[in-house]
C-alpha cells in the first residue's frame, strides 16, 4: 500500500467514503497539528544549531543560517563588511572605522585610509549563507578555548549509564512482573496496587533520602549511584506483568512437567514471548536514563570525569555569559543517539502497548 493511498483514506462506508467529510478534516488537522508540535522544536533546535555565534545571539529568527561577511583589509585586519547606499540610490562596501554611532565614521574596502560619516540608517550587513560546522567541531575537537569540554568522555559515560541501567531495568521489573503474575501467593494484588501507587510520589520527595542511601552503600561519586537507585521503576513492572498476564499458564506448566527450572521458565519461555513489552521497556528507560540530569547532578557533581553528557551541557552556561550556539550544537548531537534507538524498536512499540492495558 502506498503512502499517498493510505494517507487519502476517509471515514465512512463504500458509498460516502469518496467523500471527505468534517471527520476527515478534524482527524488530519488533530495529525498535523499533532506533527508541528512534536516537530517543530526540534526541527528550530537542528536549524538554530548551524547558525553563526553572533546569529544566535541576536535571535536571528530566520531559517537559512546567515552570517554577515568578513574581509581582510590591508594594513586594518579583518573586518566586517557593510554595504552602504547613499542618497543617489548607490551602493558601496565599506567597514567601520569607528563606533556605531548615529553618525558613524566608515571607509571603503578598495580605499580603507579615506574615511567619511554617513548615517547609520544607510549601512545595511552584507550577509551570506554559511553552515557554523564550528559549533560543532569545536566542543568535539577542544578547539576555541573549548579544552575543558571532554565529549569522548561524556559520550562514554553516557552511553554506559543508559545501557547498564536499561538491562538491570529489564532484569529485575521482568523478574519482578513474573512473580506478580504467574504466582499465586496471598497479597499479591496488595504489592501490584503499592508498586503502582508510588507513581504518585514525585521524585523530588525522596532525592534527600536517596542521597544518604546512596551515600552509606559508598558508590555516592561513582556512576553506579546513578544507575542503582533508578533501576527498579513502577511503571516498567505494571507494564511487564500487563503483557505477561496474557502468556497462557498451560506453557509453564507443560514446562514444568518436562523438569524445567522457574529460572529456566523464565529465561527461555516468558523472556522470548515478552520481547515486545520489553523493547517498549527498553526505548523509555534509554529515554529516561539518557535524558537523567538532577540525580546525576547530585551524585556526580564532585567529579568532572564522571560527567554525562548532559551534565558537560552546563559548561557552555556561564554565570554572566552562555555560549548558545556550542548548546544548540551539542543537544542534537544527543538527540542522535535516542533517534536510532527508537526507530530500531519502534516496530515494537505498537503491539507491546496494545497487549499490555494501557490503550
Amino acid at each position: 500500500m502506498s503512502v499517498a493511498t493510505f494517507l487519502s483514506r476517509t471515514s465512512g462506508n463504500r458509498e460516502t467514503a469518496e467523500r471527505i467529510g468534517i471527520q476527515d478534516v478534524l482527524a488530519y488537522g488533530y495529525l498535523v497539528l499533532g506533527v508541528l508540535v512534536i516537530l517543530v522544536p526540534v526541527l528550530w533546535t537542528l536549524f538554530s544549531s548551524i547558525k553563526p555565534e553572533t546569529a544566535v545571539d541576536s535571535f536571528d529568527t530566520r531559517i537559512l543560517p546567515m552570517s554577515q561577511v568578513m574581509q581582510e583589509i590591508d594594513g586594518v585586519g579583518e573586518k566586517p563588511v557593510w554595504i552602504w547606499t547613499a542618497e543617489d540610490g548607490t551602493e558601496a562596501l565599506v567597514f567601520k572605522a569607528g563606533p556605531t554611532r548615529k553618525i558613524t565614521e566608515v571607509a571603503r574596502l578598495d580605499a580603507p585610509d579615506d574615511v567619511f560619516e554617513v548615517p547609520r540608517e544607510q549601512l545595511r550587513e552584507k550577509e551570506e549563507m554559511r553552515v557554523a560546522v564550528e559549533n560543532y567541531l569545536d566542543p568535539i575537537l577542544k578547539r576555541n578555548g573549548q579544552e575543558t569540554f571532554n565529549f569522548f568522555t561524556y559520550l562514554a559515560n553516557s552511553v554506559f549509564v543508559t545501557v547498564a541501567a536499561t538491562l538491570i531495568t529489564l532484569l529485575i521489573n521482568a523478574m519482578a512482573a513474573f512473580a506478580l503474575s504467574k504466582y499465586r501467593f496471598p497479597g499479591r494484588l496488595t504489592f501490584t496496587i503499592l508498586i503502582v501507587a508510588t507513581l504518585l510520589i514525585p521524585a523530588s520527595i525522596i532525592l534527600v533520602s536517596l542521597f544518604f542511601v546512596v551515600w552509606s552503600f559508598g558508590i555516592f561519586g561513582s556512576l553506579w549511584g546513578v544507575i542503582i537507585p533508578a533501576a527498579a521503576t513502577p511503571t516498567g513492572v505494571f507494564l511487564l506483568r500487563q503483557y505477561m498476564l496474557t502468556i497462557p499458564d498451560e506453557l509453564l506448566e507443560a514446562a514444568r512437567m518436562d523438569a524445567a527450572s522457574e529460572w529456566r521458565i523464565f529465561w527461555r519461555i516468558v523472556l522470548p514471548l515478552s520481547l515486545p513489552a520489553l523493547s517498549v521497556l527498553a526505548i523509555l528507560s534509554v529515554i529516561w536514563r539518557w535524558n537523567d540530569f538532577l540525580w546525576p547532578l547530585i551524585v556526580l557533581i564532585s567529579d568532572p570525569t564522571k560527567h554525562t553528557l548532559q551534565l558537560g551541557l552546563t559548561q557552555f552556561a556561564g554565570e554572566f555569559n552562555s555560549d548558545f550556539h556550542y548548546i544548540l550544537a551539542m543537544t542534537v548531537v544527543t538527540l542522535i543517539p535516542i533517534t536510532l534507538v527508537f526507530v530500531w524498536l519502534q516496530r515494537f512499540i505498537t503491539t507491546g502497548i496494545a497487549t499490555t492495558g494501557l490503550k
